[in-house]
C-alpha cells in the first residue's frame, strides 16, 4: 500500500500531497509556497524529496516547487503552461520513472487550458490519481479564471476531460484533488478531501448530468465570486516566484514611521481578534483577523503591490502571518507597529471603537449581510439587505445607522472597518450569524 500524506490548507481549501515512493525518496504534488511542512514530513520518514509536481498554473496560491527545487527536487509541470523557470515540461501521455513506480501525465484541460492530471502506477496497476483542479470531491474545478470569453469553452473541455479521460479509470482508484471544500477554485463541494472514481461516478451532482450541455449549465450556475488576486497569480507562477529559503520576519515600526507610511499609501491591517479591534483601533485600519481565511480576504480587499503594515498583539503568531501573506504572493511586508495599539495611545494618538451587538438583539436595526451570495440565499434574517464583502468598497449605501453581519462576526468587522475608513461613523457589528438567530427560535428567509 502506497503511503500518501495530505497537507490541507483549511483557509484556501486546498490539499497538497507527499508520496512515499518506497525507495527513500518522495514526490510532492502541488506544494504551497512554504516548503517547510513537506521537508519536515520527509525528514521524519527518512525521505528525500526528489520531485515536485504541478498540475496547473495556480491562481489562488504561489507554488512551492521553486523552494523545493532550490533544495534539489526536479520539477514536473505542464509544458503548455509556459513556465519560465527550470522544470521538465510534460504533455499528454508523458511518463516519469520513479524507481519502479511510474507517473503518467493525462491532459485534462478545463479548470485551466494547460491542466494535467497524474496517474501513479506500479507496473500496470493504477495506484492513485492526482486530479488537481479537474475532478473534485462532489464537484469540478471552476472554469472562469482565465477570461470571460473562455469560460464556456473550458467548461466543455472539462466535461470531456472528466468523462473521456478520468471516468474510464477503475472505479476503486483513489482520487486526490488539489482543490476542495472552501476553495474559491472549485464549485460547491462537501467536506471530504479524497474520493474514488466510482464514488464520483455515483454521487457527484455535476456528473449526474445526462449530457455536456447540462453539465456546463450546472457548473456555470454554481460559480460565485472569487478574490481579486486570482487575476495575478498565474503570471507570478509562470514567471517564477522569489525563492526565500527562510521566510522574513516583520520589522518593528514606531508610531511616526507607521503614520508616515500610511500617508504614503501603505495599507494598515489589524490582525487582532475582532473584540479587541472593536475596543480600540487605529483610525483607517482594516480589520482582517488572523485566522485560516485571512489570506483570501487580504487578497480580495488589498492590492498585491501595496505595502502592508500590521497591528498585532502579544498572542499573534507572526510567522503564520508572514506565511499566509507570502502564500498568496503578498511580498511587500513593511512591518508591524512596535508595541501595538498601546504604543499608539501612549503617543497621544486617537483610538476609535466599533459597537458590538449580539445577533439576537438586532431586531429593529437596519442590517447589512456581507456573506457570499450562496450563503445569503441559504438563509438570512428577515429584512436584511445583502452585499458581498468583496463588493463593498465604493458601493452606494443609504445613510443612517447600520449593523453589519456575516456568519460569526469576522467578515462583518472587516466590512465595518472599511466603511469607517471611508468616513462612515454609524456602523455596528453583529456578533454571531443566522445560525444563532435560528437557534433562538426565530425564522430565517431563503432565496434572494
Amino acid at each position: 500500500m502506497i503511503d500518501i500524506v495530505a497537507f490541507v490548507d483549511e483557509g484556501l481549501g486546498n490539499s497538497s500531497y507527499l508520496v512515499d515512493l518506497g525507495d527513500h525518496r518522495a514526490v510532492v504534488v502541488d506544494p504551497e509556497r512554504d516548503a517547510s511542512p513537506y521537508l519536515a514530513a520527509a525528514a521524519r520518514r527518512g525521505l528525500t524529496i526528489s520531485h515536485s509536481v504541478e498540475t496547473h498554473l495556480h491562481a489562488d496560491f504561489v507554488t512551492g516547487s521553486r523552494e523545493l527545487a532550490a533544495r534539489g527536487a526536479m520539477v514536473l509541470a505542464p509544458a503548455a503552461g509556459g513556465i519560465e523557470w527550470p522544470h521538465r515540461g510534460l504533455g499528454d501521455g508523458d511518463e516519469t520513472d520513479l524507481g519502479g513506480l511510474r507517473l503518467r501525465a493525462l491532459a485534462t484541460p478545463g479548470h485551466t487550458p494547460e491542466h494535467l492530471s497524474y496517474l501513479l502506477s506500479d507496473g500496470g496497476r493504477p495506484l492513485a490519481l492526482f486530479s488537481g483542479g479537474s475532478l473534485l470531491v462532489a464537484s469540478a474545478g471552476r472554469t472562469d479564471l482565465i477570461a470571460p470569453d473562455q469560460t464556456e469553452s473550458l467548461a466543455r473541455a472539462l466535461w470531456r476531460s472528466i468523462v473521456e479521460r478520468l471516468l474510464v479509470l477503475p472505479d476503486d482508484l483513489a482520487v486526490y484533488p488539489t482543490h476542495g471544500a472552501g476553495s474559491f477554485c472549485s464549485a460547491p463541494a462537501d467536506g471530504a478531501r479524497v474520493t474514488t472514481i466510482g464514488g464520483e461516478r455515483l454521487t457527484n451532482p455535476l456528473l449526474s448530468a445526462p449530457d455536456e450541455d447540462t453539465f456546463v449549465a450546472r457548473l456555470l450556475a454554481g460559480l460565485g465570486s472569487c478574490p481579486a488576486y486570482f487575476a495575478e497569480l498565474r503570471a507570478v507562477n509562470r514567471h517564477g516566484p522569489h525563492v526565500y529559503g527562510t521566510f522574513p520576519t516583520l520589522a518593528p515600526l514606531d508610531v511616526n514611521d507607521l503614520r508616515r507610511r500610511v500617508d504614503d499609501g501603505a495599507a494598515l491591517i489589524d490582525v487582532r481578534p475582532i473584540d479587541r479591534f472593536a475596543a480600540g483601533h487605529i483610525p483607517t485600519s482594516v480589520s482582517i483577523e488572523l485566522r485560516p481565511q485571512f489570506a483570501s480576504w487580504l487578497g480580495w480587499l488589498v492590492g498585491r503591490g501595496q505595502p502592508l503594515m500590521f497591528v498585532a498583539d502579544a498572542e499573534t503568531d507572526r510567522a503564520e502571518l508572514v506565511r499566509r501573506c507570502l502564500t498568496i504572493g503578498y511580498e511587500h511586508l513593511a512591518g508591524e507597529l512596535d508595541g501595538g495599539v498601546a504604543a499608539w495611545a501612549a503617543a497621544g494618538r486617537t483610538l476609535e471603537q466599533t459597537p458590538l451587538v449580539a445577533v439576537v438583539d438586532v431586531s429593529g436595526r437596519r442590517v447589512l449581510d456581507v456573506r457570499q451570495d450562496a450563503e445569503y440565499e441559504a438563509g438570512h434574517l428577515p429584512g436584511a439587505a445583502h452585499l458581498e464583502l468583496g463588493s463593498l468598497r465604493g458601493a452606494p449605501l443609504a445613510p443612517g445607522p447600520l449593523t453589519v453581519m456575516c456568519g460569526h462576526g469576522e467578515r462583518a468587522m472587516t466590512a465595518a472597518s472599511l466603511l469607517a475608513a471611508a468616513g462612515r461613523a454609524d456602523v455596528a457589528v453583529a456578533v454571531g450569524g443566522p445560525d444563532d438567530w435560528a437557534a433562538s427560535g426565530r425564522p430565517l428567509v431563503t432565496g434572494r
